[in-house]
């Protein structure tokens, strides 16, 4: 089954800036096996060939772009903060304006902001007269925001009950099928009050465990939106705005919120953790690439949770040498890892995730891990 743990408010994106400070630990692929995990220590941090000694953030900016700017790893941005664990989970505010400094003072590499004094974990925003540096209202956020509005608030993943009891679309006004913006739909089982947003779907793809094949949960594909008019045992809605045409039979489910959500920080899960993507987020979608969504077959009862970073990789091929007499003689090539994914939105079964660093397609069972 798919539920979502997390507060939809949290995790909706719709409009709202996701904060990104990454984390990461080391993992290894064995040939044939599911991956395991590496249990050496956290490599030194390495920094980008020419690093700026200074940086002036500014509108346009992603914590990501600017840690690629030091880091060669883009992901291990709260090491060259010297953050620790708990502080992680804190938001760590940078706004346009702000100057970074890259400190060499006390051995290790250190990122600090220009005008403070030691080391501040939590950023807090304070009053103009002693921020004259942020220039803008609100902190940059962890990747651009236009590429998860619709991904991150939209797409929902449900149980086969969710859909089964979800309400219906009976009929259209004058008993129109094909349904757009500005009609009138009647609603069969609808509770939601007058005045109520709601998402028409209908029913996607089936999402199976590529190994146990253990059906994990079902795709509600977004068709548009709706408010409720008048509530009854068959209830009046609008249809305020559609990406498909929407027909009888269509299902409603909640509406997430517009209200600005807090941020959240994507980060290692902290634990061994392995998966494996089980589809593109979007079924259009052929060929996956950074930027792009995917669906794992991990979720809230595997401990992972929504900002979770993890790293993709594929395990290498067994081919036959060329030079070889010996006609059945294969050799395995090596695993390889090449990409990192964050997980934007979290069910008891399934999670959505962005690709961000790749340096070829994702596949569809391709491995996930924690990353190093």
């Amino acid at each position: 089954m798919a539920r979502n743990e997390d507060n939809e408010d949290l995790t909706d994106g719709q409009g709202n800036y996701i904060y990104m400070v990454l984390t990461a630990f080391a993992v290894i692929v064995t040939p044939g096996e599911v991956p395991a995990q590496d249990s050496r220590a956290t490599a030194p941090l390495a920094l980008t060939e020419n690093p700026p000694s200074r940086y002036v953030v500014v509108k346009g900016d992603t914590l990501w772009d600017i840690s690629a700017r030091f880091l060669r790893d883009p992901w291990r941005w709260p090491d060259i903060w010297g953050l620790n664990r708990g502080e992680i989970k804190n938001p760590h505010w940078i706004y346009p304006g702000d100057v970074i400094i890259l400190d060499f003072t006390g051995g290790t590499p250190r990122l600090r902001f220009e005008n403070d004094n030691g080391w501040e974990l939590v950023r807090k925003r304070v009053s103009p007269q002693m921020r004259t540096s942020a220039l803008g209202g609100t902190p940059i956020p962890a990747i651009p925001t236009e590429m998860l509005r619709t991904f991150v608030s939209k797409s929902r993943l449900v149980s086969e009950n969710e859909l089964e009891l979800a309400p219906t679309i009976v009929s259209g006004l004058d008993g129109r099928f094909v349904l757009g913006p500005g009609d009138t739909a009647y609603v069969r089982g609808s509770n939601a009050p007058v005045g109520a947003r709601q998402y028409v779907v209908r029913p996607g793809r089936t999402f199976k465990d590529p190994d146990t094949k253990e059906i994990l949960g079902y795709e509600a594909i977004f068709l548009g939106e709706a408010k409720v008019r008048e509530r009854a045992d068959i209830s009046t809605l609008k249809i305020t705005g559609a990406v498909r045409e929407i027909n009888p039979g269509d299902k409603l489910l909640r509406a997430t919120s517009n209200k600005a959500a807090p941020p959240f920080m994507p980060r290692s899960p902290g634990r061994k953790m392995q998966g494996k993507i089980v589809a593109a987020g979007a079924e259009t979608v052929s060929e996956i690439g950074p930027l792009q969504g995917v669906v794992l077959n991990l979720g809230t009862r595997n401990g992972l949770e929504v900002g979770n970073v993890l790293e993709v990789s594929r395990l290498g091929d067994a081919v036959h040498p060329l030079d070889s007499k010996d006609p059945h003689l294969k050799v395995k090539l090596p695993n390889e890892r090449y990409g990192l994914v964050f997980v934007v939105k979290v069910y008891q079964c399934l999670s959505y995730a962005l690709v961000m660093n790749t340096n070829r397609p994702v596949k569809v069972n391709d491995f996930v891990l924690t990353p190093r």
